[in-house]
């Protein structure tokens, strides 16, 4: 199982938010490529970046904040928000993103997630994020009446290297990963699930491996790596055991 250090970006520097609130944002690191260096250097192998401004704008904002990460840290970042044509699927691969992070289109364009998964195999996950259960889209400001598991299956033939599951109620709040729904969701699917949201304490990372053989592959660690509520190496430690 892989531990992801999430770096969130908004207005150029590294943020937690509460729930999915832009407003509601508190500031971790000034210097996002300092920030991703610490990551590599605490042993993690990657990095899950977001550009919250773009997830709501619908176009990449912080690329000079993803490029430094990029340029700072030789470890595989993952990257999502914003990404809403193929050109700029492109263009960040060509960059040096390792995996694409898809959410909106995957609800609103299937079939560019479907062309995206075929161009690039290996490279393209898609991010769903769900509040009671339902998807919600464009940074997290507009809900739908998708249910996740039913979005989720509507990829499962099509190359999707991994679904990004967050529990908006929980992320940022820190009372915990909600392991039920994401052991639920990886059960029904043959796609691998990463975990994100919530996570609040080693307890989390030690519950989420127990069930790795339910197709849970990785968890995204926020708010309780920067505060230091769950220490680096003991996440790795338990991740690969």
């Amino acid at each position: 199982m892989i531990v992801f250090p999430a770096i969130d970006l908004k207005d150029g520097v590294c943020v937690r938010l509460l729930r999915g609130d832009m407003g509601r944002a508190t500031v971790f690191n000034t210097d996002p490529a300092a920030q991703a260096r610490d990551f590599a250097k605490a042993g993690f192998q990657w990095l899950h970046c977001v550009d919250l401004n773009g997830a709501v704008e619908g176009r990449p904002v912080n690329a000079d904040a993803v490029a430094a990460i990029l340029a700072a840290a030789k470890v595989a970042v993952q990257l999502g928000g914003g990404i809403r044509d193929l050109a700029t699927v492109e263009r960040w691969l060509e960059a040096g993103v390792a995996r694409i992070i898809l959410s909106t289109v995957a609800l609103e364009q299937p079939d560019m997630v479907k062309e995206a998964c075929r161009r690039w195999p290996g490279h393209i996950a898609v991010g769903i994020d769900a509040r009671g259960g339902l998807v919600a889209v464009e940074g997290w400001t507009r809900n739908s009446n998708v249910k996740a598991l039913d979005l989720a299956l509507r990829f499962e033939d099509v190359g999707v290297s991994a679904i990004i599951y967050t529990d908006i109620g929980r992320d940022g709040a820190m009372v915990g990963a909600n392991v039920e729904a994401t052991v639920d969701l990886a059960f029904a699917l043959t796609t691998p699930v990463i975990a994100s949201g919530g996570v609040a304490s080693i307890a989390d990372i030690i519950e989420l491996k127990a069930h790795e053989n339910a197709g849970i592959a990785g968890v995204i660690c926020g708010r309780a790596l920067y505060d230091g509520r769950i220490n680096p190496a003991e996440a790795l430690k338990v991740a690969a055991g």
